[in-house]
């Protein structure tokens, strides 16, 4: 990443955060800029990747464990630069016709993040209003998708659904939301 391509990159990620602070209440600023300074070049790309395909970045916590900064897909809508995918490899590969441009794990994974879980999607949910019109695809227990299944959620009528569908089906409107530690 260019110096001119960080700059702006920083710039619009100190906007979205003075913009929304209450997804991120008792972290200031200069917490996630000296983060984001001492990031590595490949953890800034995994951000500019996030930016670049319409997710939105934004802080939403501090993580507990690592004591990183997390950033979130805070776009309105499923990012749409990230949609139309099916949800991983295996499920790609098992389509025989009409297959999508890729799967929602390996875009994550080329990206250097990682998709949300149930969990996470929740509590991203509690920050405001995500996916009134889309859906994303969300990390799904090995049991159900060993039986062919994967997991989305939208927010509908006011309130937070899980759904299934097969992984290998895909739509205009899912896409898949990510998170990344700095």
């Amino acid at each position: 990443m260019t110096n001119p391509d960080r700059t702006l990159l920083f710039k619009i990620v100190e906007s979205r955060f003075q913009k929304h602070e209450t997804r991120h209440p008792g972290i200031a600023w200069a917490t996630v800029a000296a983060r984001l300074e001492a990031a590595s070049p490949a953890v800034l790309s995994a951000l500019q990747a996030m930016e670049g395909t319409g997710g939105e970045p934004d802080v939403i916590g501090i993580d507990a464990e690592s004591g990183r900064v997390v950033f979130c897909d805070c776009a309105a809508e499923s990012p749409s630069g990230r949609r139309s995918l099916c949800f991983d490899e295996e499920a790609l590969h098992a389509r025989k016709e009409a297959k999508p441009a890729g799967s929602a794990l390996g875009a994550a994974e080329a990206m250097g993040i990682t998709l949300l879980n149930e969990e996470q999607y929740r509590s991203l949910q509690s920050l405001g209003e995500f996916d009134v019109k889309t859906s994303s695809w969300v990390g799904t227990p090995f049991d159900i998708r060993s039986l062919g299944g994967a997991l989305f959620c939208d927010r509908r009528y006011g309130k937070v659904f899980v759904y299934h569908n097969g992984a290998q089906s895909y739509y205009a409107a899912r896409g898949f939301r990510g998170r990344l530690l700095v």
